[in-house]
C-alpha cells in the first residue's frame, strides 16, 4: 500500500484514515508497511542527483503563464498526450545563466531532457496485457521531475516507489497510459526493473461521465451508508471487468 501525498497542500491525514477505513470495510488488506511518499523524499532526491550528474536534467524558470505566452508567440506548439508540449524555452540557457538564476532565488522546476535520455537508453518497450508496447516519451516532451521546493513529481516518485516496493504488475486507469512512456525511460535511466502494466477503462456514471471528487461522485462511504454490502460492490467490479 502506498499513500501518494507529495502535494502537502491537498493531502490531509483524514484522507489517509478514510482510505484505510474503506479498504478495511471492503475486506481488502495489503502486505508490507504502508509507504508514504512524503516520508521518503531522500529516495527521490537520490534519483534526481543521479540524473543531474548524468546531465539529463535542466532547470526551467518559466511560469505556466510564460509557457503559454511563448507557445502563443510561436503560433502554437505540438500537442502531446497531456496537452501542448513544453517549447524548451530554458533549455538553451548556459550553465552560468542557470547558476545565476538559482543563486538569485528564482523558482524553478527540473525537466528531463528527453532527447538526451533516449540517446542514452535506445529504444524501449513494456508489456501491456501480454503485448509489447513501444515507449515514446518524446510525445510528452521534457516533463517536470522535481521542483525547487519538492524533490520529486508524480512521474519520478511512482517509478522509484514501484521498484522499492517490489511491484511486478501496475494496474491503473487508461488516463495514465501516456505517463507510462515516461516511467519506462526513467526505469532504464535509473537501472530499475520494469513491471508489467494493465491500463483499465475508467469508472463512469450512468451518463458516461468519469467519476471525480470535484463532481461529488458516488463514494465507497456513501454506498456503505446506503446499505450496499462489500460483496455487492466487489461483484459489481468483477462484472464490469474493472
Amino acid at each position: 500500500m502506498r499513500i501518494e501525498d507529495i502535494d502537502r497542500t491537498r493531502c490531509r491525514p483524514e484522507f489517509d484514515a478514510a482510505i484505510r477505513k474503506d479498504l478495511a470495510w471492503l475486506g481488502l488488506n495489503w502486505d508490507g508497511p504502508v509507504r508514504r511518499q512524503s516520508e521518503h523524499f531522500a529516495d527521490y532526491q537520490a534519483a534526481v542527483t543521479r540524473l543531474e550528474a548524468e546531465g539529463l536534467l535542466y532547470p526551467c524558470f518559466c511560469t505556466r503563464r510564460e509557457i503559454q505566452a511563448e507557445i502563443a508567440r510561436a503560433g502554437g506548439a505540438p500537442q502531446g498526450e497531456e496537452g501542448p508540449i513544453y517549447p524548451g524555452t530554458c533549455k538553451p540557457l548556459s550553465p552560468g545563466q542557470r547558476a545565476d538564476r538559482i543563486a538569485g532565488g528564482a523558482d524553478y522546476a527540473l525537466r528531463l531532457d528527453v532527447t538526451g535520455a533516449l540517446a542514452r537508453t535506445g529504444p524501449l518497450d513494456w508489456t501491456e496485457d501480454g503485448r509489447r508496447i513501444k515507449a515514446a516519451p518524446e510525445a510528452l516532451g521534457d516533463v517536470v521531475l522535481a521542483r525547487k521546493d519538492v524533490p520529486t513529481s508524480y512521474h519520478l516518485a511512482v517509478t522509484v516507489d514501484d521498484a522499492l516496493q517490489g511491484v511486478t504488475l501496475v494496474t491503473r486507469g487508461i488516463d495514465l497510459f501516456a505517463a507510462t512512456h515516461v516511467h519506462r525511460v526513467l526505469q532504464a535511466l535509473l537501472a530499475l526493473p520494469t513491471p508489467a502494466y494493465r491500463h483499465h477503462p475508467l469508472v463512469i456514471d450512468s451518463s458516461g461521465k468519469r467519476l471525480a471528487k470535484r463532481d461529488r461522485a458516488l463514494t465507497i462511504r456513501a454506498m456503505q451508508e446506503a446499505g450496499i454490502t462489500p460483496a455487492e460492490i466487489l461483484e459489481r467490479a468483477q462484472s464490469s471487468g474493472r
